[in-house]
């Protein structure tokens, strides 16, 4: 064996020892990292849960809207064939005769009430 082979032999015992060394220290902090209750991973545990709850508020949020969103679209149908109906009705007031001079009369309009049925309460 020669000074060569020696040498190689105290560098790569050098660098085992090296990196056993780097890998306990790594092994440290990443125990250190990983604690729930003190340490990074308490944090990132924590903002997890948030996250998670953040979510579900927000798809209940949407599955809200949404239904807010087409019980105000069917609302607005509604108040639209209602206003159309007002517009045909005074459109048929307009037609009526007026009473004369002399006294005669008014016609007397006579009003359709509606059945409960057709009229819906807006939650």
């Amino acid at each position: 064996m020669g000074f060569m082979d020696f040498f190689a032999d105290i560098l790569l015992a050098a660098g085992a020892i090296g990196a056993g060394v780097y890998c306990m220290v790594l092994s440290r902090r990443l125990k250190q990292f990983n604690q729930l209750e003190n340490g990074m991973g308490g944090a990132i545990a924590v903002l997890s849960a948030q996250v998670d709850d953040m979510t579900k508020a927000l798809e209940r949020a949407r599955a809200t809207a949404s239904a807010s969103a087409s019980s105000l679209e069917s609302l607005n149908a509604r108040a639209q064939q209602s206003a159309e109906r007002l517009e045909l009705l005074l459109a048929s007031l307009h037609d009526l005769p007026e009473a004369d001079t002399e006294g005669q009369r008014k016609m007397r309009v006579a009003r359709r009430r509606h059945r409960h049925d057709d009229l819906e309460a807006a939650e």
